[in-house]
């Protein structure tokens, strides 16, 4: 019996169980291989999707040893939706889903490492959303609870919180606007999404910068023999793996807070956040977080920095008390949006926009600062300085389509003086056209943008290209400080 025990035990840790004490698969060894039986059995119900069969090991599972394995939980929120699904009597429907929602408040006590208290509460809210409707209807105030346990998640998880908790968040922060006529509630939820989101992208982008240099190490050391083969071909795909998993989970929370952004301008116009925070500045001046917030609010809101004076003061005194990279960064932006700017106004935006690329961390945002360097020389018509820094831009990001399109804007206003040896007029909108190809390219965002700038470029006459015995398709150098081979058009 002690080697059957040893045999279960053995085979039940093989499934990926973790246990979080000593009784979780029984008092005995007969519940232990009791468990361990239903454990296989409902698992292999659900791979089946058998999922009333693996519903009544399921059941006998929880019952028994409710902590034995963590993917009873996770399984089960697909189980029972198609339970729910196909159940026609409304009390079995019923007794399913809050089974359903008794398995939220649960499995954090079993398993407080795989399952957050935050995503616990912020899952549980969501399903009541799905599975109450009726009775919501019925008792509209009952929202504002659901609202409030969304509102709990995500003080919880804070920058750990998962895309659908926030779209679903937001979403119902939309609806509480107008159930109780009060846009500060969505400005609320837009504040905690810009922040945290910001939070959880940036430390996942320091995470890819890691990982990027330890591939391009590899990669070095493999190339110059330092490395055996066989420990390459283990460990170049697990780094590549981890890679793609962190630049999803960017894009992921990007599109997420995308999504938020499109649903809460129509909500927060730059006068109605004047307004809103006109009415809390007195009580804000001290509280240095809730002044970052306003100000990444304004940051975020298009045509909503020149002549703010709230935006203003609000930076004055978080860059006095609190100087970091963004403080800097918006300092640059809120001087670059004046009128007038003098040639001491840019040197003061470069000064704060140098302070802001020493103190950030990560690749994507030193290379929106040079994005922003370079348009501020772009301004001043410093063409050689300004592409310096766009391509700094790009070798910090390779997918900067705004650093190709400024580069590209550069070139098609550098005039006749960079046509080629035989003074070519507009040649030098050839290699503009590459630059506005290769933005779209990299960013498919920008694609429409780039072609009505290509479609507007004037090229060289048919007739000064046949003086020159230039044909589609021939390379051809154009010269001045461009100083690069294009195609001819």
């Amino acid at each position: 019996m002690k080697r059957l025990f040893l045999v279960a035990i053995v085979s039940f840790f093989a499934l990926g169980v973790h246990a979080q004490t000593s009784n979780c698969w029984g008092e005995t060894p007969e519940d232990s291989l009791f468990c361990l039986e239903k454990v296989n059995l409902f698992k292999v119900h659900y791979e089946a999707k058998n999922y009333q069969d693996a519903y009544n090991n399921w059941q006998m599972v929880i019952n028994k040893c409710p902590c034995s394995w963590d993917a009873i939980y996770t399984y089960s929120q697909t189980m029972l939706d198609n339970l729910i699904k196909d159940e026609t009597d409304s009390l079995a429907k019923r007794r399913l889903i809050d089974t359903l929602l008794w398995t939220y408040d649960v499995r954090n006590t079993y398993f407080p490492k795989k399952f957050s208290e935050g995503s616990c509460i912020g899952f549980k809210a969501l399903n009541m959303l799905r599975y109450n409707t009726d009775e919501l209807n019925a008792e509209p105030n009952k929202y504002k609870d659901i609202f409030k346990m969304f509102e709990q998640s995500v003080e919880l998880d804070k920058e750990n919180t998962q895309p659908t908790i926030w779209n679903n968040y937001f979403q119902l922060a939309k609806a509480m606007v107008a159930f109780e006529n009060d846009t500060t509630i969505i400005i609320d939820a837009y504040e905690r999404a810009t922040t945290y989101i910001k939070i959880g992208v940036t430390e996942q982008y320091k995470r890819f910068d890691q990982q990027t240099a330890r591939l391009e190490e590899l990669q070095q050391k493999y190339n110059e023999k330092l490395v055996d083969p066989g420990e390459y071909q283990r460990v170049y795909p697990l780094l590549i793996r981890d890679t793609a998993r962190i630049n999803n989970f960017i894009t992921t929370y990007e599109q997420t807070l995308s999504n938020i952004e499109k649903t809460f301008t129509p909500y927060a116009p730059c006068e109605v956040l004047m307004e809103v925070y006109g009415r809390k500045m007195d009580q804000m001046r001290d509280d240095i977080n809730a002044l970052k917030k306003m100000l990444l609010l304004f940051q975020n809101s298009k045509d909503c920095l020149k002549g703010n004076t709230l935006f203003e003061e609000a930076l004055g005194i978080v860059y006095k008390n609190e100087p970091s990279a963004d403080a800097a960064f918006w300092m640059g932006n809120f001087l670059i949006q004046r009128d007038d700017k003098t040639s001491e106004d840019y040197e003061t935006i470069i000064k704060y926009y140098n302070e802001a690329l020493a103190l950030y961390e990560t690749n994507e945002e030193k290379s929106t600062v040079q994005y922003m360097i370079a348009t501020v020389y772009f301004l001043q018509q410093k063409f050689v300085e300004s592409r310096s820094a766009a391509l700094e831009a790009i070798r910090l990001k390779s997918n900067n389509g705004q650093a190709y399109m400024l580069i590209g804007d550069l070139y098609s206003q550098s005039g006749s003086r960079c046509s080629g040896g035989d003074n070519l007029p507009y040649a030098y909108n050839w290699a503009a056209a590459d630059k506005y190809i290769r933005a779209a390219a990299v960013d498919p965002s920008l694609s429409e943008v780039a072609a009505q700038k290509r479609n507007s470029l004037p090229y060289p006459t048919k007739d000064a290209k046949f003086e020159r015995g230039l044909n589609s398709g021939d390379t051809y150098r154009v010269g001045c400080w461009i100083n690069e081979t294009t195609t001819v058009r």
